[in-house]
């Protein structure tokens, strides 16, 4: 307040300063006759969205608009001994993103030697206590609500963010705030944003289902967007509101799955024997067959018979996938420790690496609590999803398997992930389906497997990708 010299001013710089300290929250701006902003209270700051430094470098008539110079109005109105107001002066505080905010004001002349400066009062007609009620709800909406909330102004920048919104973006609130949306999702192809400019026309959208990926984790939304009106029906900016419904969709597809596993294993089950004792009849004869063939000399007749005989051992093997499909029948669950099963595999993961020029890196998290499961089952699904990983990089890359503990949901994670060439976002929601593969030789049957494994040990399976890899992240309930 030093920029004031006492006795210059008819009324008192202390008189001045005693009403900006017992009126911070009031809004309040000395403005002289050049219609330069001198100082404004905190709460015009807040309100405007500009520093005390950018406030004053900005001409009155930018920030506040009204019908006339103040010098006119302050005659008009308040220049009058016995004057009785029917009505206080209106105008509109245009904030630093463009929205505008209707308050009618008083004006003080306070008379410096040469030119006069004119205090200002605004005064909000709904900043009472339902206001003060709504504020206050709308800040706990926006910190603690479970939803996505973005507030868009009519230039298209970004007003106000949740907290939640912030985590599944994965960006920082105030490195965002009154940027422009186009800045803000310039990463992101214009087709896949979650912000259209449409908004702004009027397009809202209910119930719209998106997808979004955020680093290694992917989210399923549902979106709703519409627009703000101002009392006069002037649109003034939109808002967009998006539920998490990851868990639910995936909890959706487990149960297709699961439905269409169980009905494939009791196929399985109930024809399995049937299917395997003409395949030993087959086998057998086929094997004496290349046998008297070796003897005769007939190399291409026994090349043909062992050709036959690798594909009946194929035929085996899909057997023996379809039964793993019917819930396992001697499963023994007892309480490990995750890092020695995976320690144990390491060797056989390793050997299958160096054959694809892989580099394999393990992040182990020490002291990891104990989970309920079956070893052997377990050693399966790891191995799997493993060799996939190592698969998807033929010409050489990097795997890591890395332990950590989700404390939240009491889960023991372990994220496998490759340097691959990710897994197309049209493909990723089918590669848990039975006999899906994008493999020449794959049988689709080895992911569907161990959901099925993972999910009996109450646990679950999720995959994400963005082009530049694929993580699968296996999370199982610890003890």
């Amino acid at each position: 307040m030093s920029i004031y010299d006492a006795q210059d001013y008819m009324v008192s710089i202390e008189e001045v300063r005693r009403l900006f300290n017992h009126g911070l929250q009031s809004s309040m701006l000395v403005v002289d006759d050049d219609a330069n902003i001198i100082l404004a209270t905190d709460h015009v700051l807040k309100c405007s969205g500009y520093s005390a430094e950018e406030i004053t470098q900005i001409p009155f008539p930018q920030l506040f608009k009204v019908r006339a110079p103040l010098s006119e109005m302050y005659d008009f109105y308040f220049n009058h001994e016995e004057s009785v107001l029917v009505e206080w002066p209106h105008g509109f505080l245009i904030s630093k993103n463009g929205e505008t905010i209707f308050y009618r004001f008083s004006i003080l002349k306070l008379m410096q030697i040469g030119q006069p400066r004119y205090l200002l009062v605004l005064n909000n007609q709904v900043e009472c206590s339902q206001l003060n009620l709504l504020q206050r709800f709308s800040d706990a909406f926006l910190k603690d609500v479970n939803l996505g909330v973005l507030l868009i102004s009519m230039n298209f920048t970004l007003v106000d963010i949740s907290d939640m919104a912030c985590q599944i973006l994965g960006m920082v609130r105030e490195n965002i705030l009154n940027m422009s949306l186009e800045e803000i999702f310039a990463t992101v192809p214009a087709e896949h944003r979650l912000v259209q400019r449409t908004l702004l026309n009027g397009v809202v959208a209910r119930n719209h289902a998106v997808s979004w990926t955020n680093n290694h984790a992917r989210y399923e939304l549902l979106l709703d967007s519409s627009v703000l009106k101002d009392n006069q029906g002037n649109m003034v900016g939109a808002y967009i509101i998006f539920k998490d419904v990851t868990n639910m969709r995936s909890l959706e597809e487990m149960v297709q799955r699961s439905d269409r596993l169980a009905m494939i294993g009791q196929i399985a089950a109930g024809t399995a024997h049937e299917i395997r004792n003409p395949l030993t009849s087959i086998k057998g004869f086929m094997q004496v067959l290349r046998r008297t063939f070796e003897m005769k000399g007939m190399d291409k007749e026994q090349s043909y018979t062992e050709v036959m005989l690798e594909e009946i051992n194929r035929i085996n093997e899909l057997v023996n996938e379809f039964l793993l499909l019917s819930k396992p029948k001697h499963v023994s669950y007892e309480r490990i420790d995750v890092t020695e099963v995976l320690r144990g595999i390491l060797p056989i993961i390793n050997n299958e690496a160096i054959l694809y020029n892989v580099h394999l890196q393990y992040e182990a998290s020490y002291h990891l609590p104990e989970i309920i499961a079956d070893k052997e089952m377990l050693k399966q699904v790891f191995l799997n999803i493993c060799k996939n990983g190592i698969e998807a990089m033929p010409d050489g890359g990097i795997l890591t398997i890395s332990e950590k503990v989700d404390t939240a949901e009491r889960n023991v994670c372990i994220d496998i992930h490759d340097t691959g060439s990710g897994i197309p976002m049209f493909v990723i929601d089918k590669i848990f389906d039975p006999f899906f593969t994008t493999k020449d030789t794959g049988t689709g049957l080895g992911l569907s497997v161990c959901q099925r494994i993972i999910h009996d040990m109450e646990g679950s399976i999720r995959v994400s990708s963005k082009g530049f890899g694929t993580t699968f992240t296996i999370s199982i309930p610890y003890a």
